[in-house]
């Protein structure tokens, strides 16, 4: 049983190492749950786009990485992972990714696995996805988008994001592969919590204002302290420039 995980966000840029183990723990996740070698919107691009955050959960003794996530900040030139997962099936998700840029800024929430170490903790379906949301007021955006597979549909409506209903089929397309569900839905505002679950939105709140905080978390499997680290360093937001 795990007693004790470090959850720590940093630029990718600024951790080579981590980002690289990162990229072999998910490619291991998908091909053994799910049989997919490779995806369309998986590429190391990221590796090097001082834009993308990653977020890991990791040993605090030996560093192994259990699980994580990224937060890929669109900086008006580079597609957001959604944009290439879906853009070939409806196109029109170029223009509401363009459209929140010019708004506000907007970035995506991607990426997220977690080993089998921790399954059950509700590491990777609960906390992972809400501390992209907490540190969303660090990065100089207004929108999240997501991608959800079925089973965390749900968890998205109670961290108060909506389906986009105009995109794709009521906001569904197939993908990575044809026998999969994915549903894109957006947090249309990162300071709008209208639609957020109360006690979500107490644990992203209590997140975004400590950032640095050892708290005592349960999943469905029994109890455990996670060790926040959540101070994005060497942060600059991109700039839009209507070209």
């Amino acid at each position: 049983m795990i007693n004790t995980i470090r959850i720590r966000a940093f630029r990718a840029v600024d951790d080579p190492e981590a980002c690289e183990k990162f990229i072999y723990g998910h490619r291991k996740i998908l091909e053994i749950y799910y049989g997919i070698i490779k995806i369309t919107s998986d590429s190391n691009d990221w590796l090097k786009d001082p834009y993308t955050i990653v977020i890991i959960a990791e040993d605090p003794e030996t560093g192994k990485i259990y699980g994580g996530a990224k937060v890929q900040v669109f900086d008006g030139s580079a597609p957001l992972p959604i944009q290439s997962a879906v853009s070939k099936y409806d196109p029109l998700i170029d223009t509401v990714v363009w459209n929140d840029f010019k708004k506000g800024g907007t970035c995506e929430i991607c990426g997220l696995w977690n080993s089998k170490e921790i399954a059950g903790l509700g590491i990777g379906s609960h906390i992972l996805s809400r501390v992209g949301i907490a540190i969303s007021d660090q990065l100089g955006v207004k929108s999240i988008f997501v991608l959800c597979a079925p089973a965390t549909v749900r968890m998205g409506k109670r961290n108060g994001f909506v389906v986009e209903t105009e995109l794709g089929k009521d906001g569904l397309f197939f993908y990575p592969k044809d026998d999969f569900i994915a549903t894109v839905m957006r947090l249309r505002d990162v300071h709008d919590f209208s639609l957020a679950n109360p006690q979500e939105l107490e644990s992203i709140l209590l997140l975004r204002n400590s950032k640095t905080v050892r708290l005592a978390e349960k999943g469905p499997k029994g109890a455990f302290e996670v060790d926040y680290e959540l101070e994005v360093h060497n942060w600059v937001p991109p700039k839009y420039e209507d070209k």
